[in-house]
Parts: C-alpha cells; sequence; structure tokens
C-alpha cells in the first residue's frame, strides 16, 4: 500500500476513535526520521478541528503530591460523567534508553483499563517546560480521535513548566499538606500561571494540614497579579484515594472551563498557536545545528571556547548565527 493510501486510512480510523490507529499516529509524530516528519506534517494538515473543542487541562505538582492518582480518580469521575478522556503523561527519560521511568500506566491501572479512557507516558527526552517535544500534536490528535477531555500531566513542577500552560485551556497545580510547609517549595513563577490550586492528600491526618495549606495558599494568591484581568484562582481540597471532593473538584473545573469562554478561549488558543510556531522555528534551527556535520563541528568548537573563556557566549552566538544568516543580519544583531 502506497504512504499516502496508508496515512489516509490511519486518519480515517483515527476519527473513527481506533486506540490503535491513535497510537501509531502519535508514534508517527514523535519520530524524527525525515519521512516520518514529513508524513506527520500532512496528518496534522488534514486534521479538522474538533467541534465542540475538548477540555484541555494541564496539571503540574511537587513529585509526592499524587498527579497520576488524583488524575485517574478525576478521569473516571469525569467518565462517569460522560466523557471520553485522554491523559498525556510525561515522564521523566531514562539517561540510557531514553523511555518512561515512572510508567503511568502502571500508576493508573484502573483508569487504563476503563474503556472511556486512553492513557500515553511520553518521554521527556531531556525537554524542558515539562511536557514532550511533541505533546501539542499528540493532542490534537487525541481530540481527532472523539477525546472531548485531554489532560496533559507535567514531569514536575518548578519554572521550566510553565511551557504546558502554553497549550491548555486549564493549569491546574497541586500541593500536598504533607510537606509541612508547601508554600516554600512552590515557585512564585508556576503559581501565577495556575488557573486553579488543588490541595492533595485531605484525609486522615492529614486533613487539617490541608486545610491550612489551603487557607495559606489563599491568602498568597491575593499577592499575585492575576493571570487574566479578573480572573479568581479558586483554591480547593480533595482526596484522591478516597474520592473525598473529586466531584466538587470537577465541579469546580468545568466551571472555570465555562468562565473561560467570557475572556476568549478562541483568542487563547490563537495566542498558543503563534506561541507554537515559534517554539517550532527554535526548535528547528537547534536540530539543524546539531545534526549538520560541518554546523556540529564549529558549534563544539565554540562550546569549548565558551568553556574556556576565550570567547564571551555573547559573541559565540553571534558566531553560530553567522553559519544560518547573512552578515548584514549578524552585524545588526551585535
Amino acid at each position: 500500500m502506497r504512504v499516502a493510501d496508508d496515512d489516509a486510512t490511519l486518519l480515517s480510523s483515527l476519527r473513527d476513535g481506533d486506540r490503535r490507529s491513535l497510537a501509531r499516529a502519535i508514534t508517527l509524530i514523535e519520530s524524527t526520521r525525515p519521512d516520518h516528519r514529513r508524513r506527520a506534517r500532512q496528518l496534522l494538515d488534514d486534521l479538522e478541528p474538533a467541534s465542540p473543542p475538548a477540555v484541555r487541562i494541564g496539571l503540574s505538582g511537587s513529585p509526592g503530591s499524587g498527579k497520576s492518582t488524583l488524575i485517574e480518580a478525576l478521569g473516571l469521575h469525569a467518565i462517569e460523567d460522560g466523557h471520553q478522556v485522554a491523559v498525556l503523561a510525561v515522564d521523566p527519560s531514562s539517561v540510557v534508553s531514553g523511555g518512561s521511568i515512572l510508567g503511568d500506566k502502571t500508576r493508573m491501572a484502573e483508569l487504563a483499563r476503563s474503556p472511556g479512557a486512553y492513557i500515553r507516558p511520553t518521554p521527556s527526552a531531556g525537554t524542558l517546560g515539562g511536557v514532550a517535544r511533541r505533546t501539542r500534536e499528540a493532542l490534537l490528535l487525541c481530540e481527532a480521535a472523539g477525546f472531548d477531555l485531554v489532560i496533559v500531566e507535567t514531569v514536575g513542577v518548578g519554572q521550566s513548566e510553565g511551557a504546558v500552560a502554553d497549550m491548555v485551556d486549564l493549569f491546574v497545580l497541586v500541593a500536598s499538606p504533607a510537606g509541612g510547609d508547601e508554600l516554600q517549595g512552590i515557585k512564585r513563577g508556576i503559581m501565577e500561571l495556575a488557573d486553579l490550586i488543588v490541595v492533595n492528600k485531605a484525609d486522615g491526618d492529614l486533613a487539617a494540614s490541608a486545610a491550612r495549606v489551603q487557607h495559606d495558599l489563599r491568602q498568597a494568591v491575593e499577592l499575585l497579579r492575576p493571570k487574566r484581568k479578573g480572573w479568581i484562582v479558586d483554591v480547593t481540597t480533595c482526596s484522591a484515594l478516597t474520592g473525598a471532593g473529586i466531584p466538587e473538584l470537577w465541579a469546580t473545573i468545568d466551571a472555570a472551563h465555562q468562565r473561560l469562554a467570557t475572556y476568549g478561549l478562541e483568542a487563547l488558543r490563537a495566542d498558543q498557536n503563534v506561541a507554537w510556531l515559534w517554539s517550532e522555528v527554535t526548535d528547528a534551527v537547534t536540530a539543524y545545528l546539531r545534526s549538520d556535520p560541518t554546523l556540529r563541528a564549529r558549534v563544539a568548537e565554540l562550546e569549548e571556547r565558551v568553556a574556556s573563556g576565550d570567547i564571551a557566549p555573547t559573541n559565540a552566538a553571534l558566531e553560530v548565527l553567522s553559519q544560518l544568516l547573512p552578515s548584514e543580519v549578524t552585524d545588526d544583531l551585535a
């Protein structure tokens, strides 16, 4: 079968909600082979926007906050509510194999068995921002396959994790009461990106601590500049282990997403697409510099000179750019 015919069949099966076709399509867009990249670009061009658009949620939190358990509880509740749920779980990568280390399917076993859910663990492969290089494309493929709720779980929480906010509608920050002083473990930058904060593990001996952390976080967000004018960041509690507070959390997410429509969901996604454009430009230029043998050798030489202090990093950067741009352009950048 010709490639074009095979991809047309793949796209048709994907639109019919076939899970194997979705898995194949995501594997295709994650591939770095030039022929696969060409096919992936065509596949994305042939996709039609989901109607109505899916709810896109980004979820991040400190290690030990129970992100995966929370996603499983929330996903199962959403499925009971009639939704189809896709989870794009980005794991840290093994330095040996490059594959996922944590294996989210094993940590969301019940959700993975549900016919209304699809879980795709993806190694971060060194990509900053808490997401994998092709998470945006995978999100679009999940929507095309009929999933109306897509949850992106990031590697962790920190200043670099904010990249997920550029591809989702709502960014949910998960906190834990177990750390004693949770506020000290969450950087201000990530809190400023949050649309909703949820304190997990609010059960048993930790219930009182969770209430205190909730109170502290509510006071903290009042001191931050709102992400959007007039936006109020809800701080709620739940227990993913017992299920307490999960229906209320889902109702809060649903209300926040409806409220987001008044702020311009279409405009938000348009801005995200522009950010995606420049992210692709940056990644493509970097990949070219590292793949071309001649350029790679020149860049390696400049890296050594920067490390030894022989040349300033700014001047070395211009030397790198001079390999790609006309001299009159790099002269203006100096």
